[in-house]
């Protein structure tokens, strides 16, 4: 568990799905994200960071205020997908239900997983990805110190050709020294 006064980015548990399915169906969240999910698809989805952090002790955790209870979202490092310019780097990655926004829930949570990740990881850097369209999430990289790399632009090969998602930009930050 990593603990910030605000927040506590945890290992999901049965409580959450629930909550999360409405995060995957919030049409302002899923608009730089893709389709809004069913119930099985967003369980499927956290069936699989369940796994992903049994398999490597890291995964989209989730995002949790320690105030009152409440999920908030997910934070946390996955390896970059396959058929991508970061396929298997550590990549970082946020997500938080719209009624959460600007409240800088997002940027006490990176910066939290960005200090886990140097702590805890051999990974000399970490990746992100996100759409052009997202602002609020290449803002938010762009606060934390990561860098624009137009080298590593890609079409998302999971979107179809003509998708306005598909063109993904690709952000770094290198291991403090």
């Amino acid at each position: 568990m990593i603990l910030t006064p605000r927040l506590a980015l945890r290992s999901w548990a049965a409580r959450d799905r629930a909550p999360y399915h409405a995060i995957k169906q919030d049409p302002a969240v899923m608009a730089t994200l893709g389709p809004l999910q069913t119930r099985a698809e967003s369980d499927a989805t956290l069936d699989r960071l369940i796994a992903f952090q049994e398999l490597h002790g890291y995964t989209f955790w989730a995002m949790e205020r320690r105030s009152d209870g409440v999920l908030l979202g997910y934070a946390g490092l996955l390896h970059g997908p396959e058929d991508t310019p970061i396929a298997g780097a550590l990549e970082i990655g946020w997500g938080l239900g719209s009624a959460h926004w600007g409240r800088g829930y997002a940027r006490e949570a990176a910066e939290a997983v960005l200090a886990w990740a140097w702590a805890n990881t051999g990974a000399d850097q970490v990746t992100a990805i996100t759409t052009p369209a997202n602002t609020r999430s290449w803002g938010l990289m762009e606060r934390l110190g990561m860098r624009r790399d137009p080298a590593g632009d890609f079409l998302h090969p999971k979107l179809a050709d003509g998708d306005p998602l598909r063109p993904h930009i690709t952000y770094r930050i290198a291991r403090p020294i």
